[in-house]
């Protein structure tokens, strides 16, 4: 693809002339079609930024919704603005937003902990304010329980601090909406942390719940390296708007918003799922070549050039999903504002 070749062209003179490609930091995206406008045709791209087996890349660009303030549902939730009711239906849940003036934002992906049972929701969606009760597609992300756990509310949830951290998971969940697929790719993230971290992550309370293993003190162990290392990259970059990552040298995915201030808000809890990925992956003793922006570069056009296979709407929200044989983008854009909220990229496994 002559987009390809004109980046590694580019890297080889970079070389040639002594200046790394980490001090270019740049790489502007084509248009995967020409009669398909993207806004990632305008992005750059800079990094790569290293730590073992993870590469984070910093995707740059204008705001396509400028002046918006969305809540995150960690933050909504922590505010007690946002109530996720529990329906008794395993694969749907009902949220509320009870504030006046703001409206919450809510990512695929996002895990909810508490009700019967621990959910993923299966859709961005933004609740406005005063929402009344909105049903809202999930799947479970722990098997087995149908009861109150402990001293938290059975009849709702109390928190989203975790975001689903494995492209097998994401797959399951967005692509294949199938919850036996999304069971065993939770226990399989679950049988690749314990072997990493040197011990079952698997909770006593609760066995087979994927936001337990991910509060395990081994698993939080495990990751601290890499939050430390990688979370202030974000520092004094006003225009980034989303991020790329590789892991153990090959690209993974990618999020990029139509709002670097609500980037900012999800950075910490992004990087996060990064972090438990690169540890559930980590191959010890192995050496990686870390990803170069030319990979981004491909990695981000391939999958714009696929073929729309999926188009979901509601009043507020639209979401088109495109797939090529290696890769699946799924972009959600705000129809009140006419603008991109959100491109989810996801290599394929």
């Amino acid at each position: 693809m002559k987009f390809r070749a004109l980046s590694v062209g580019i890297a080889v003179l970079l070389a040639v002339v002594g200046i790394p490609l980490a001090m270019f930091a740049t790489a502007k995206l084509l248009p995967a079609q020409k009669t398909q406008k993207t806004e990632s045709a305008d992005y750059k791209i800079s990094g790569p930024y290293t730590h073992e087996n993870l590469t984070i890349f910093l995707v740059h660009g204008v705001d396509t919704l400028p002046g918006k303030k969305f809540l995150t549902l960690q933050e909504a939730l922590a505010s007690k603005v946002v109530i996720v009711h529990e329906t008794k239906d395993v694969n749907e849940l009902a949220i509320e937003n009870v504030s006046k003036d703001q409206e919450v934002y809510v990512q695929s992906g996002d895990i909810v902990k508490g009700g019967q049972q621990d959910r993923v929701l299966a859709v961005d969606l933004i609740v406005p304010p005063r929402s009344g009760r909105i049903p809202i597609a999930a799947f479970c992300v722990e098997q087995g329980r149908w009861r109150q756990r402990g001293q938290e509310e059975a009849g709702k949830f109390e928190s989203s601090n975790d975001i689903v951290a494995s492209n097998a998971l994401r797959i399951a969940a967005n692509k294949s909406k199938s919850q036996g697929e999304v069971w065993a790719k939770v226990s399989e993230a679950q049988a690749k942390l314990s072997e990493n971290v040197g011990g079952s992550v698997n909770s006593t309370v609760s066995a087979s719940s994927l936001q337990l293993s991910l509060e395990n003190k081994k698993v939080q162990e495990g990751i601290d390296s890499y939050v430390k290392k990688l979370a202030d990259i974000v520092e004094g970059k006003s225009d980034v708007i989303g991020y790329a990552v590789a892991v153990n040298g090959k690209m993974n995915n990618a999020d990029v918003y139509g709002s670097s201030a609500l980037f900012r808000k999800l950075w910490p809890k992004l990087l996060k799922a990064s972090a438990v990925e690169a540890v559930a992956e980590l191959q010890r003793g192995e050496k990686f070549e870390a990803a170069r922006v030319d990979e981004v570069v491909g990695f981000f056009a391939e999958a714009e050039d696929g073929k729309a296979a999926g188009d979901e709407s509601t009043d507020r929200v639209r979401r088109v999903t495109r797939e090529t044989d290696k890769n699946l983008l799924f972009e959600t854009r705000d129809q009140k504002q006419d603008a991109t909220l959100h491109r989810s990229y996801i290599k394929k496994q």
